[in-house]
């Protein structure tokens, strides 16, 4: 059964809270909020987990393909950025680049713990939870008829089938790029490459999942 999460679990009560001030995510200065939350302000991270965590989860369970393997993984992301705060340096990139590669790297710690036991679960399984896309929605826009929908869920287990076949390397690459929509200079960050190599991972990846589902299509047919 996987561990709830609370924003309160990693922090200690602070002294005293400072005000709340009402914002969009994109306006939050950052450097602040991490200031905070090392100071233990709880309301602060509260609102690094609440702005973040649907965007960690959502690579958790892409990177898995487990739903409750994914909500574990995001506390123990969240618990890792947490004891991990006094690194984050704003000169060097961005809140959100730097927690993405917070989670990139548990994701292959956790990867090569697990390597044997690969999950089977349908790609479109707790994809409520994130509030985005399911891979098959991106192909079909309108709303779906009953035929429609069968079809979709059963390109939403070929994908999930061709995910887990791609390599690590690759598979992290396509993700951060055409799911979590990053460029290739902040992939080149989390990943610690060169953006040439980014660029060729993500094309070699792409064909290799096009061959996948193609190899799939053409054995259901």
């Amino acid at each position: 059964m996987a561990r709830e999460f609370s924003a309160e679990a990693a922090t200690v009560a602070p002294a005293a809270r400072a005000a709340r001030v009402e914002v969009r995510p994109l306006e939050q200065d950052w450097s602040q909020i991490v200031r905070r939350c090392m100071e233990g302000d709880s309301s602060a991270w509260a609102e690094m987990v609440r702005t973040h965590q649907k965007r960690v989860y959502g690579l958790c369970y892409r990177f898995t393909g487990n739903a409750a393997d994914a909500e574990d993984l995001t506390q123990d992301v969240f618990l890792k950025i947490y004891s991990n705060l006094g690194s984050f340096d704003a000169a060097r990139g961005s809140l959100p680049v730097w927690i993405t590669t917070m989670t990139r790297n548990l994701l292959v710690d956790n990867f090569r713990r697990t390597r044997n036991q690969r999950a089977t679960g349908s790609l479109d399984d707790g994809w409520e939870q994130a509030e985005e896309l399911r891979p098959a929605d991106r192909l079909v826009a309108e709303g779906p008829s009953p035929h429609e929908a069968a079809a979709r869920n059963e390109l939403a287990k070929m994908v999930q089938g061709a995910l887990a076949r791609v390599s690590v390397e690759m598979r992290e690459a396509v993700i951060l790029r055409d799911l979590q929509d990053l460029d290739y200079k902040e992939i080149a960050q989390v990943l610690g490459i060169p953006e040439g190599t980014v660029k060729s991972r993500i094309s070699r990846g792409r064909a290799e999942l096009a061959r996948l589902l193609e190899r799939n299509k053409q054995e259901v047919m």
